[in-house]
């Protein structure tokens, strides 16, 4: 009706005039009914939004979480985004005459905030098809997800998720039309045409950027995979082409490495690449650290001390294993709960969530030595090959991608990182609370409670230097007390031996084995623990020192210097002799040698300490060299020949069995034995 009004005027009058106001008519017409199409479909577009966002996700709650963040990526962003939209789409109804020119502001002002929400939706729309091919695999899940979106939004059809998941991509592709649609109706000489102009250039732009946006995030994914491959794999995937195209960036990285060709260097991207390596390192430390962590302490966890009996009863000791036990069975075991939960697996998530983009910028330096070759051979020759201008765009594409969300990551990946260290002292300070609560009732009851934090402080320490001044006082006294000289006992039958070696060298050149040797050259010899050996020369012919040259008294080899120790002669008796049994003329008996010492001293009445010996227990006594002992038993408790029970100045204890000798027996009385 409206155009038959339209046109009657112009049939009437037939002028000029006349056929042109009714053409600008006939062009405001449909300018108005271009906006109406725009708010009515926006409408209409957001309402089904809220329906997949709302409605049919939360009946999709049977499928994972991950798949449902894949199949509606980030639909609230987009609905929010678009809900401004549309309220300023409405709010330009109120103004007729500048409604056109303010909804080409409108989409200039928001065009960016579009791009930057619909270009990620769009990125992963493809992977969230490659899930939907999965459900088609299993019948039942796709008849079920079928028969929600079907109760739900009926026009879907068979299509079904598929339908509602591509309606953002078809939006946004239909904006530039939609613009072109109210260009076409304004004329051209209104203010609105060229914000118009720049609107519909714009939108044209953004829908060019989110298809860059979602080639180059195709071409990261090639290389975000990190995969863990033998050696038997890896080599299965070389061939002629791989090993060309890998043979060219090494030479391409020696020339440049030689300075033949010159390296391309992108400042920008350099401290993109810094920054996020500094991220990964703090990351990977403090994985390991809280690693060590764990580790200390599920040992801690394992040490139960309050299990033990300390056989002290009663007072601060029962308290404290009281509050132990309750610790380890609540405290503790809640708090390496929520340090796994809370601390643990997001650090393992973020260190796996930055793997991808590790590889990807190892990969954007094998793209960028194809680049630089490319580059050279286009300066050169002029043209490239198909698979060479590839490779130009791969490395394109790959380091847009990388300057374009390395900041964003390296901002999140930090944000990351600090609330999980936020987190983990929060938890060590709730578990310090939790300890210090538990603990009060015990804590009330100690003698120190009184005392404020500073006093305590210095009692604490008041106590421990006074304890390490007792400690280095005893270590003093400690190294001046010299231990007892340690001899082996003799070999059964060795005292001729041990004379015949001290009347050959003296008793400076005897020495004792102190453990067993076994000889493994020609010229070294084996021996027992114990024997005695006179020292011939203190190296071998090498001049190695370690190795002693030595005489056993009837054969003479090297043995090892270090098990050999300066062999004691005990000393002899003669003036002892000559004082307790006096004779009248000078030819008097010379006593016979008092023998070495044997390993067990034989159940006589009396025997001669050969050494001091300092008792350094209640069980022991002490002897002084020359003092006549009473053996009363020949062995410990345990049977030990080594420890004698003797008795000395009316006191009873064990000495060493070394240390004692038997008595010089004199001759008969009235007998005498030519000298």
């Amino acid at each position: 009706m409206a155009d038959h009004e339209t046109d009657e005027p112009s049939s009437r009058t037939g002028s000029p005039d006349g056929e042109g106001r009714v053409s600008g008519e006939r062009l405001l017409l449909h300018q108005r009914l271009a906006v109406r199409e725009l708010i009515d479909t926006e409408l209409s577009y957001l309402h089904m939004l809220r329906l997949c966002a709302s409605d049919i996700r939360s009946c999709l709650q049977q499928l994972p979480q991950g798949d449902l963040d894949v199949l509606f990526s980030n639909i609230d962003d987009v609905i929010k985004v678009n809900s401004r939209f549309l309220h300023d789409l409405q709010e330009t109804a109120s103004r007729k005459e500048e409604q056109v020119h303010l909804i080409g502001n409108l989409f200039l002002e928001c065009h960016e905030e579009l791009e930057r929400v619909y270009k990620v939706y769009c990125a992963s729309y493809d992977q969230a098809l490659l899930l939907l091919d999965t459900y088609r695999r299993e019948p039942e899940l796709q008849r079920e997800i079928q028969s929600i979106i079907e109760a739900v939004v009926p026009q879907a059809g068979p299509s079904g998720l598929s339908f509602l998941l591509v309606i953002p991509l078809q939006r946004i592709t239909k904006y530039p039309l939609l613009l072109q649609k109210i260009l076409e109706n304004t004329v051209p000489d209104a203010s609105a045409y060229p914000v118009l102009q720049r609107a519909v250039s714009a939108l044209q732009d953004v829908n060019t950027n989110i298809n860059e946006y979602k080639r180059r995030k195709e071409v990261a994914s090639k290389y975000t995979k990190v995969e863990q491959l033998t050696l038997r794999e890896r080599l299965a995937r070389l061939n002629t082409h791989t090993l060309s195209k890998k043979t060219t960036r090494l030479s391409q990285l020696l020339k440049q490495e030689a300075g033949l060709v010159p390296r391309t260097e992108d400042k920008e991207f350099d401290d993109l690449e810094e920054r996020f390596h500094w991220v990964s390192l703090c990351v990977t430390e403090m994985k390991n650290n809280v690693a060590v962590y764990l580790d200390n302490l599920e040992a801690f966890l394992r040490f139960r001390p309050q299990e033990y009996d300390l056989d002290i009863p009663g007072g601060p000791v029962v308290q404290h294993c009281s509050l132990m036990r309750d610790l380890q069975l609540q405290a503790f075991p809640h708090f390496k709960q929520r340090l796994k939960g809370l601390v643990w697996q997001p650090l393992c998530s973020l260190a796996k969530a930055l793997a991808g983009p590790q590889n990807l910028i190892k990969k954007r330096l094998d793209k960028l030595l194809d680049f630089e070759r490319v580059e050279e051979k286009l300066l050169e020759v002029g043209s490239v090959t198909y698979e060479e201008q590839e490779a130009r765009h791969t490395y394109q594409a790959l380091n847009s991608l990388l300057v374009a969300e390395l900041p964003q990551l390296n901002q999140l990946a930090t944000r990351w990182l600090g609330q999980i260290l936020r987190t983990f002292m929060g938890l060590q300070r709730e578990l310090a609370q939790q300890v210090l609560q538990r603990a009060e009732g015990s804590l009330a009851q100690l003698p120190h409670y009184h005392l404020s934090e500073p006093a305590f402080r210095k009692l604490v320490e008041d106590a421990l230097g006074q304890t390490g001044h007792q400690l280095r006082s005893f270590q003093e006294n400690f190294e001046k007390v010299l231990p007892p000289p340690t001899m082996q006992p003799l070999l059964p039958g060795a005292e001729r031996q041990v004379q015949a070696l001290l009347s050959r060298y003296g008793p400076e050149k005897l020495y004792q084995v102190t453990s067993g040797v076994s000889g493994a050259g020609t010229l070294d010899l084996t021996l027992p623990r114990g024997q005695i050996v006179a020292l011939l020369q203190n190296k071998d012919t090498r001049g190695n020192s370690s190795r002693w040259l030595v005489d056993t008294g009837g054969h003479r080899g090297y043995v090892p210097a270090g098990k050999l120790e300066l062999y004691r002669v005990i000393p002899r008796q003669e003036e002892v002799k000559e004082q307790e049994w006096p004779h009248k003329d000078s030819r008097h008996l010379t006593p016979e040698p008092t023998p070495a010492p044997v390993p067990s001293v034989p159940v006589v009445t009396q025997v001669v300490a050969v050494y001091p010996f300092v008792a350094r227990s209640s069980h022991e006594v002490s002897l002084q060299a020359g003092q006549l002992v009473t053996v009363l038993e020949a062995q410990d408790k345990k049977g030990n020949p080594e420890w004698s029970l003797v008795e000395v100045n009316e006191q009873r204890g064990y000495v060493p069995s070394s240390f004692l000798a038997r008595a010089a027996s004199p001759a008969p009385w009235g007998w005498s034995v030519p000298s």
